[in-house]
């Protein structure tokens, strides 16, 4: 089974590009670079799942989970869901209204910043 993640930064943002399927098996893989990733310094993260056509509950629990340790720390966590089977799941279990939701990168760091909610700072410009 194909499982993959690639880490990127955008804008402030650590990107996890998630291919495969994120369940049991792959789950806690996803996990081990988010809890990297966060425990390194870093509170805004993207998980891109647009090369994932199935979740489980395993895989739900990381991703809230993944929301849980950003807004500790004082960030936000976003994904990015392009296949209607994903997006589906996560309207029947509610995790839409919790979770920001893009269907892509760019949209999903505008819908954080749409909504109000913590971004970084970039630029090294001061705040008015």
């Amino acid at each position: 089974m194909l499982f993959d993640i690639a880490i990127d930064e955008r804008d402030g943002w650590t990107v996890l590009a998630v291919v495969g399927e994120l369940d049991l098996a792959t789950a806690p893989k996803l996990r081990q670079q988010l809890l990297s990733v966060t425990s390194g310094g870093q509170a805004f993260v993207v998980i891109d799942l647009s090369g994932t056509d199935f979740i489980d509950s395993t895989g739900l629990g990381v991703l809230i989970g993944a929301l849980r340790r950003a807004r500790q720390a004082g960030g936000e966590a976003a994904v990015v869901v392009t296949q209607p089977r994903v997006r589906s799941l996560l309207a029947v279990t509610q995790l839409d209204q919790i979770l920001v939701v893009g269907d892509s990168v760019d949209t999903a760091i505008a819908a954080v910043r749409d909504a109000g909610r913590a971004v970084p700072a970039v630029g090294g410009g001061a705040d008015g």
